[in-house]
């Protein structure tokens, strides 16, 4: 009776294993077969090797994009479910997240402004961020960005940098146009900022001329609307008074010297001294006349305890740097005196190329020995402050410096690699590092199920040789897939290739 008993209850239980495995194997399938359901837009990149900037390498994948998005990443063994999608051959290739470049001026050259963007995803680069510049112009970027997702970078922007009195960038000569918002007064900069704000812009860009009070004002202001505020450190303060009032990034590491020299708090007070500014300059000239007398004698005698000092309040404090490289090496060297620059002017639509010729033909290739070692400076400073782990985003400035967009910002990379960032930690300064300055951290910035889908891919692996990212056969923006041919169209003026 006790093994018929025993026979009897384990049949029932073996019968119920069973029962539920079909189960199970009913509900497997038919998830599956929910997952595999695909719209007529969806297709895949087949046997491709991603580089995620956060998981890394992943060999042999299926890539699916589907309504603008990354629906599905799979084993490539699972490519007989998708034998009537549209695939494209992704062996040998690289997948990337699309690029930033987290400094750039639409407006700084009127006659760049409206195409800047062609070259931008010429080039890879599918999210930038505008600092500085007049609403009309900067907004009808970003509408057009948003009224065209699938041909136009994302655009972030921070409307006119909001400077103090007298200001900078006020239109005084073609080097200083119109960028900014003159504030003579704590309640001039409140009503103006609460304006800008009306136009939601996406961040705020402190600038150099600003006194204490006004600082304080902005940063308040960013605070209650959630929003951050990048800029110069005013001149009328140092690295940790600005920060303490919520400067929570820096653009150029601009002023940074001034706080770490052995005589930092001399130097504070003869720029006070100076922005009172008796000889009634220019804002261009006054700020230029402060630069000239403290930044390289700031330089050399900076202080190493200082200098350890600031990087660990900066990592504290989790403060951004954009530092722009290569601007400050492009100017330091003068490589845009190069003959292979010059031909690739040919990309530039003809009359801001022709502007930059005759501009460059009448510079002289005599190199100014304190701005190589104020470019040298900056390697290291950069080297220090990451080695403390505070963020960086990768920026150019363009088209400043006669930097081309899209470009300049694969040789930013190169540059940040230069001073110790790992290729894959180079990657993140133009990928998930921006998208985590904006809170956009999961939607933006990885290759990853559910994320948009802009992508770049690869001929070579940028984890061996970071100058691999300009092996671009493909840009994949906001889903859609953006051939070589195509981006070859964008570099030549006057020619148009339907998209693919």
């Amino acid at each position: 009776m006790k093994i018929k008993f025993f026979k009897k209850n384990r049949n029932s239980f073996l019968n119920k294993i069973y029962k539920l495995e079909i189960y199970f194997c009913i509900i497997t399938l038919w998830s599956c077969s929910e997952q595999l359901m695909l719209s007529e837009e969806a297709y895949i990149l087949d046997n491709i090797t991603i580089i995620d900037p956060i998981d890394g390498l992943q060999k042999n994948k299926q890539v699916v994009i589907e309504n603008g998005t990354i629906s599905l990443i799979l084993d490539n063994e699972n490519k007989n479910f998708f034998r009537e999608k549209k695939v494209y051959n992704g062996y040998g290739k690289y997948l990337i997240p699309g690029l930033w470049d987290a400094h750039v001026h639409f407006s700084f050259n009127k006659h760049f402004t409206y195409s800047m963007h062609k070259l931008f995803l010429a080039y890879g680069v599918t999210s930038v961020r505008d600092t500085g510049g007049p609403m009309g112009i900067v907004a009808k970027i970003k509408d057009s960005s948003n009224v065209n997702p699938m041909t136009y970078p994302n655009v972030f922007y921070a409307g006119p940098l909001i400077d103090g009195s007298p200001s900078v960038y006020n239109n005084s000569s073609p080097s200083f146009p119109l960028l900014s918002i003159e504030n003579k007064s704590s309640k001039d900069l409140e009503s103006n900022t609460l304006e800008i704000l009306s136009k939601e812009v996406d961040f705020l860009k402190a600038y150099e001329m600003l006194n204490e009070e006004q600082l304080f004002v902005l940063t308040e202001i960013g605070r209650r609307k959630g929003l951050n505020v990048t800029g110069h450190i005013p001149l009328s303060m140092n690295l940790y008074s600005a920060v303490k009032a919520g400067l929570n990034g820096m653009e150029h590491l601009r002023n940074i010297e001034l706080s770490v020299a052995q005589n930092s708090k001399e130097l504070l007070l003869e720029r006070k001294l100076m922005l009172k500014n008796p000889d009634r300059l220019e804002g261009s000239k006054l700020r230029a006349s402060i630069h000239q007398k403290q930044r390289m004698s700031s330089i050399e005698s900076m202080d190493d305890n200082e200098l350890e000092r600031a990087a660990q309040f900066l990592a504290k404090n989790n403060v951004w740097q954009t530092p722009t490289l290569i601007l400050y090496r492009n100017y330091a060297t003068k490589s845009f005196k190069d003959s292979i620059f010059i031909s690739s002017l040919d990309q530039l639509p003809q009359i801001v190329k022709e502007g930059w010729r005759i501009e460059i033909d009448k510079t002289d290739t005599i190199i100014n020995n304190n701005s190589i070692r104020y470019s040298n400076w900056m390697f290291n400073i950069v080297k220090k402050l990451h080695q403390h782990s505070v963020p960086f985003m990768a920026g150019t400035d363009t088209p400043i410096g006669y930097l081309i967009p899209g470009i300049s910002l694969h040789r930013e990379l190169e540059l940040l690699v230069k001073c110790g960032f790992s290729n894959l930690e180079a990657i993140q300064t133009a990928t998930i590092n921006p998208a985590l300055y904006f809170g956009l951290e999961n939607k933006l910035g990885r290759i990853k199920e559910g994320f948009q889908a802009d992508m770049v891919i690869l001929n070579e692996n940028p984890l061996e040789k970071i100058s691999n990212t300009k092996t671009i056969q493909a840009v994949i923006k906001s889903g859609n897939f953006l051939s070589r041919k195509y981006l070859d169209s964008l570099m030549l003026k006057d020619k148009a290739v339907s998209v693919n």
